[in-house]
């Protein structure tokens, strides 16, 4: 009985000092609206240290480098170059509403922003499968294949999708979102075509589902639609990640698409996500807990 006794204790002990468990199989790693701060781009280092450790295919990070008023600069943005640099797996910038479209609000022009961010960030391409952009033009526009799963991002901002500001951006408005529903088009299109199970899509925004607003005022109304037709359409399993408004959610807003915000500013936390296993109708999700 002592004996028994000792085993039992022996095994709790062990069980309180194992790590926490972790999503099984391959995964990927989900992030966004960080650094907002120089205090927060340290804590992104050292995030960025508990990622390298981790065993993942590619990381993603949804957008929003900086703070809603900057800086805008290009030394912020070069410094953030190399910080994700450090990022020892392949690594795609979704581009966010905040280091380009509210960059007016320090005075620079917007569309000279998004050139440079291009410039920095979507010249080369990841070491990932099959890995493409739709065109010169919208090189962010870009998708890749693992674990069976198509990706694809999209230059989808916060800021109502630079709609309703000025004549000159509401006409970039509707230039990006002819490109983005041919991307939307093109990618579901291959992934039925090739029977791929799972497709994920990845901006920044908040598409806001459920919202009453005016159609012709609303910047994210056409995509709800194209999102909602496409993934009634698809076989398989859908995912919309997302970032802007720094609420970590899992749900499921309309049929057969699966949405994940990740956190963001003040929290400098990532997500891991695993691939859906055959058969399964969702991807895994779990957030991670900073070391401290």
């Amino acid at each position: 009985m002592k004996h028994l006794f000792a085993a039992l204790l022996a095994a709790l002990l062990c069980a309180c000092t194992q790590d926490p468990p972790r999503a099984a199989g391959p995964s990927f790693a989900l992030m966004g609206d960080v650094p907002y701060s120089r205090a927060q781009v340290n804590l992104l280092d050292t995030m960025i240290g508990e990622i390298n450790a981790a065993p993942l295919a590619f990381v993603v990070h949804l957008g929003d480098i900086t703070d809603g008023d900057g800086p805008c600069t290009d030394e912020w943005l070069e410094a953030r170059q190399r910080q994700f640099a450090r990022i020892r797996h392949p690594f795609v910038l979704v581009l966010g509403d905040n280091e380009w479209t509210d960059c007016h609000r320090s005075g620079f022009d917007p569309m000279e922003r998004l050139a440079r961010l291009r410039t920095l960030f979507h010249a080369r391409d990841p070491q990932l499968a099959r890995f493409e952009r739709q065109s010169r033009d919208y090189p962010e526009h870009a998708r890749w294949v693992a674990e069976q799963t198509l990706f694809l991002t999209l230059n989808v901002p916060g800021s109502n999708n630079n709609l309703g500001r000025t004549p000159e951006m509401d006409e970039e408005h509707a230039r990006r979102m002819r490109a983005v529903e041919a991307w939307l088009d093109d990618s579901f299109e291959l992934a039925a075509r090739e029977n791929l199970p799972a497709v994920a899509v990845l901006m920044q925004a908040n598409p806001r589902f459920g919202r009453i607003f005016a159609p012709e005022r609303d910047g994210y109304a056409g995509l709800r639609a194209m999102l909602a037709a496409r993934a009634a359409k698809f076989r398989g399993s859908v995912l919309l990640a997302h970032g802007d408004t720094h609420r970590y959610r899992n749900d499921h807003p309309l049929p057969n698409l699966q949405r994940v915000e990740v956190f963001g500013s003040p929290y400098v936390r990532w997500l891991r996500a695993g691939f859906p296993p055959a058969g399964a109708r969702a991807f895994p999700v779990q957030p991670v807990d900073p070391a401290r």
